[in-house]
């Protein structure tokens, strides 16, 4: 069975929560702009971490929410 995982930009956030400074890389504790919901869970990760894993994770993702743009919006 093939599964899609489902890549979510900020303008698709809809009824899932915005990534907020609380929410720390489960790698390295930077914020997190970048959610993978997985069947056992969510993993939080940085810009850096979730570009490193999303390959490997995409196979078994069932959501990448990914708020990384966010980074580059001017204020």
């Amino acid at each position: 069975m093939t599964q899609t995982v489902q890549d979510l930009s900020v303008d698709e956030l809809n009824d899932n929560h915005q990534l907020t400074a609380a929410d720390r890389c489960d790698s390295c504790g930077a914020q997190a702009y970048i959610r993978a919901t997985m069947a056992s869970g969510e993993l939080l990760f940085c810009a850096h971490h979730g570009a490193e894993f999303k390959d490997k994770l995409a196979a078994t993702a069932l959501e990448w929410h990914d708020e990384s743009s966010r980074l580059h919006e001017s204020k």
